[in-house]
């Protein structure tokens, strides 16, 4: 799959999507193929690092004790002090919550226990435990703002039960060639990380939220020809155009005729 081919995909995908009267998301989905998802070493968990934003707030939660309190507060979303999980841990709907709202949580290194046992629950489950691969469990002294900033231009890959990954791209008014360099970025990521390789890729999609799919590197050409062969069987044929030989049944039902009328 070529930066051409992504091109052309989203230029037709923005070409036949009704517009919308807010801002749609550019979706990039890839559905995975001769994939053992049974056996661990199959699973995705890729954080990757893009060159561009996706178009939309990421949005951060810290989990700090007092060392990173006030650099938290200034930087993140939301910060929640070490003090304050014990209401947490208690109250599961209010942790739930909190879990639907942030795109990520960071959070202090040396109390990732008290994290784990406030949180672990509901966080592990949605898949947005504080993750090393992604920076996410900071020393004490972490310059928070580094993260944050790194944190907008990072999407997470997850493959575990179904073979398929979806995820956003980038919106449909950021420029073409940040969306294509962020699709390119992710897909080469994902590759180097199957076992197959390409060879494990049934096809690549890109659409926006609301509108029609369009499958990478597939053009109308196909669809094209078979049409021309359809209309080409429906045309009349020309006057001078030899006649057909009747079929032997047709034949004798002409005789029959004839002996009649004689």
């Amino acid at each position: 799959m070529n930066k051409k081919e992504i091109t052309e995909a989203l230029k037709r995908v923005k070409e036949i999507s009704q517009k919308r009267n807010f801002k749609q998301k550019v979706d990039l989905i890839i559905n995975l193929k001769d994939l053992d998802l049974k056996n661990p070493d199959n699973h995705l968990n890729l954080f990757v690092p893009l060159h561009f934003t996706i178009g939309k707030g990421i949005t951060v939660c810290g989990l700090v004790g007092p060392e990173l309190l006030e650099q938290s507060k200034t930087t993140f979303d939301n910060t929640i002090l070490v003090d304050d999980f014990a209401e947490f841990a208690k109250d599961v709907k209010k942790c739930k919550k909190l879990a639907s709202k942030y795109n990520y949580f960071v959070a202090q290194a040396n109390i990732m226990p008290k994290v784990a046992s406030a949180f672990g629950r509901v966080l592990g489950t949605r898949g947005k435990m504080p993750n090393p691969k992604a920076g996410c469990v900071v020393p004490p002294a972490a310059n928070l703002k580094q993260l944050y900033e790194k944190l907008q231009k990072t999407v997470k890959v997850s493959v575990k039960s179904s073979p398929v990954v979806q995820c956003c791209v980038g919106s449909e008014d950021l420029p073409d060639e940040e969306v294509i360099d962020n699709i390119s970025n992710i897909y080469d990521n994902i590759i180097h990380h199957l076992p197959g390789e390409k060879n494990n890729i049934k096809n690549v999609i890109v659409k926006l939220t609301m509108g029609p799919a369009i499958v990478i590197g597939k053009t109308d050409k196909d669809t094209a020809g078979k049409a021309k062969k359809k209309d080409t069987k429906a045309e009349e044929k020309p006057a001078d155009a030899p006649k057909e030989e009747s079929k032997p049944e047709e034949k004798k039902a002409e005789e029959k005729k004839v002996e009649k009328t004689e």
